[in-house]
């Protein structure tokens, strides 16, 4: 049975793009993205689901009294369009736990770093990178983890490391990691997941 597959996005969609593409490759097994979801109406990661024919909607923070009466509203959203995957690409609201309850081991995130190294609160976007580059790291990455209720703590799917160069600035650091590791793992996790390929044990996740 096809797994569907919910995308959460804030921005401009880059690895939704990523999905969009390596499901038109037919390199997401067992899985379709069935429906995007964003915190931001004005979000262009909306134009890229629409462009490619995957519904849109939109759950705005602001909308709802609390984090967890926004997260119930997204648990019951995604429980009506039955999705077995959720994706967070870019998605740049906190939820509740109640998320990760509905979906245990069923929410996977990208990490714009070699977890655990720079992440954790305030660790997001450019920050990474800046990060990374003024510890002087000669490697930097991409995480695909699961995600718990901790920032960025959950079991560790795929990583990939690319050099860092002696003139990176922050934002082509940022974006050799999202060509060369988000934009490859990201699909990847996303189909292993879908083909039942991954088991988590504790704190490891084993690729069968």
């Amino acid at each position: 049975m096809t797994k569907n597959i919910a995308v959460l996005v804030s921005g401009g969609g880059t690895n939704l793009q990523a999905l969009i593409d390596a499901q038109d490759r037919g390199e997401i097994i067992g899985g379709q993205i069935t429906a995007v979801i964003s915190s931001a109406s004005d979000a262009y990661a909306l134009e890229r689901a629409q462009k490619a024919g995957i519904p849109g909607y939109v759950l705005a923070r602001a909308d709802y009294p609390s984090t967890q009466a926004m997260t119930q509203a997204l648990v019951e959203k995604l429980r009506q369009l039955d999705i077995q995957l959720v994706v967070m690409a870019g998605f740049m609201t906190i939820v509740t736990g109640e998320l990760f309850q509905a979906y245990e081991n069923a929410v996977l995130n990208i990490h714009p770093s070699l977890i655990p190294s720079f992440c954790g609160k305030g660790c997001y976007g450019l920050h990474v990178h800046e990060k990374a580059l003024a510890y002087g790291v000669k490697l930097s990455g991409a995480t695909v983890h699961f995600v718990t209720e901790e920032c960025d703590a959950g079991p560790i799917v795929l990583q990939k490391a690319v050099e860092v160069l002696p003139d990176d600035t922050p934002e082509v650091l940022q974006r050799r990691i999202m060509e060369q590791c988000e934009w490859k793992i990201l699909p990847q996790a996303v189909s292993l997941f879908c083909q039942d390929r991954l088991k988590v044990e504790g704190r490891t996740v084993r690729v069968l």
